[in-house]
């Protein structure tokens, strides 16, 4: 998928395939709402209402209340690309959010997940 494809894409689009990973993995909807929230400030309400207006997946980060400082912590492989070279910073930002899910769908504790233990 190219670099344009993928920003213009709305978030929601794709934010019901974080929940259904998680869920078929046993997971929760909720930790994938606090895996975003985490990521990009966005409290619950604020995260509804960007999936309600279909916002794309650039604008979704790039507008995103704060985005955590703590995920240049996010190390590891998505996609056959290790997340911490990105250059693109809208690119890492939807890498470190698919990196994310896939440590939630892994079994990994949220705490380690949000990088807080």
């Amino acid at each position: 998928m190219t670099k344009h494809r993928i920003y213009s894409m709305s978030f929601a689009s794709v934010y019901p395939h974080y929940v259904a990973k998680a869920e078929r993995k046993g997971r929760t909807k909720a930790e994938v709402d606090e895996i975003v929230r985490w990521l990009t400030g966005y409290d619950q309400q604020g995260l509804d209402a960007e999936i309600d207006k279909k916002t794309d997946f650039e604008t979704f980060l790039l507008e995103a209340p704060k985005m955590n400082p703590s995920r240049a912590l996010i190390k590891g492989v998505v996609c056959g690309v290790r997340v911490e070279d990105i250059e693109e910073p809208v690119m890492q930002d939807i890498r470190y959010l698919d990196k994310m899910v896939d440590e939630l769908a892994k079994g990994k504790s949220m705490e380690k997940i949000l990088r807080t233990g």
